[in-house]
């Protein structure tokens, strides 16, 4: 059990680590620190956002932007770290 624990709770880890470079990267976008023009800066863009789209375009529906601000990512961490403990807690319970 000890291995799925391990993946389980590493595959939690990588898709937050990719939520977080996604923030970070649109911090930098706004701030022209990265130009978008360039390719490498574009398909990083668009892979991270195909990582992340299927779970925030859901909840874009319910969570408006306040102040301008897309709090999205911030109620995903959130909601993957409730489930993390509650799927880790019960694998380890088996």
């Amino acid at each position: 059990m000890g291995p799925l624990i391990f993946l389980i709770n590493l595959a939690f880890d990588v898709y937050m680590v990719i939520i977080i470079l996604q923030v970070a990267i649109s911090w930098l976008i706004t701030f022209d620190v990265i130009n978008t023009a360039n390719e490498q800066a574009q398909n990083l863009i668009k892979l991270l956002k195909k990582a992340t789209d299927p779970v925030y375009k859901p909840l874009r529906k319910y969570i408006p932007p306040i102040g301008g601000i897309d709090i999205t990512p911030i109620i995903v961490l959130l909601g993957l770290s409730i489930v993390r403990y509650y799927v880790i807690g019960f694998l380890i319970s088996l």
